[in-house]
């Protein structure tokens, strides 16, 4: 169910994406949030206002489901949505919200790499994650933690080559909305059948 919720606030932010027309100033959520639009780029503002007001409903309903806390990630998820998705309405320059893709994938990334060094433990997070589920040896987590890390940092210059440099960003929306999961997905399944022989027993 949690994990459904997540899924709500990218399926909305497409279908504003893709239904509302580029030049329309005057969308009801434009002027609930008290914007002028922009030029050409209105259906980005419009989705991107959709989607910080449906993050805060999925990320409040999600706070009291946990028992009044969120997870440090849903933090992270919401805080980069909400300042950069903010600054896009603000500015009308959908720019910001192209970038926190980017940004936010390699400020994960960075929480791979890094962990090892800040906890008290010294485990890298992917152990942290799937140690109940995989039997690795030290180096064996150290490796999959690179590989998750190298992850993000491919799913950051993707976003950069759709955002930024691929037929004008035209096919942007699509893959922030699908692609970036169908890639995490793959990355997943692919890891889980590399992995497999490393499966802890259910008397493990």
């Amino acid at each position: 169910m949690k994990a459904l919720l997540d899924f709500v606030p990218l399926i909305i932010f497409f279908y504003l994406y893709k239904t509302v027309d580029p030049k329309d100033t005057e969308h009801p959520l434009l002027r609930l949030i008290g914007s002028a639009g922009g030029i050409d780029n209105n259906n980005i503002l419009v989705a991107t206002s959709g989607l910080i007001m449906s993050m805060l409903v999925v990320y409040g309903a999600l706070f009291v489901i946990q028992k009044f806390r969120l997870e440090k990630q849903q933090w992270i998820v919401l805080f980069m949505t909400v300042i950069f998705g903010g600054i896009t309405l603000i500015l009308s320059d959908d720019f910001y919200i192209r970038l926190k893709a980017v940004l936010l994938n390699l400020v994960f990334a960075g929480a791979f790499l890094l962990s090892p060094y800040f906890t008290k433990d010294k485990k890298p997070l992917i152990q942290r994650l799937f140690g109940p589920i995989f039997n690795l040896t030290a180096q064996g987590w150290k490796n999959l933690n690179f590989a998750w890390a190298a992850m993000f940092i491919v799913m950051s210059c993707l976003h950069i080559f759709f955002a930024f440099l691929f037929a004008n960003g035209k096919y942007w929306g699509e893959f922030t909305a699908f692609g970036d999961m169908l890639v995490m997905f793959s990355f997943i399944i692919i890891q889980f059948i590399v992995l497999r022989k490393h499966f802890k027993s259910s008397e493990e």
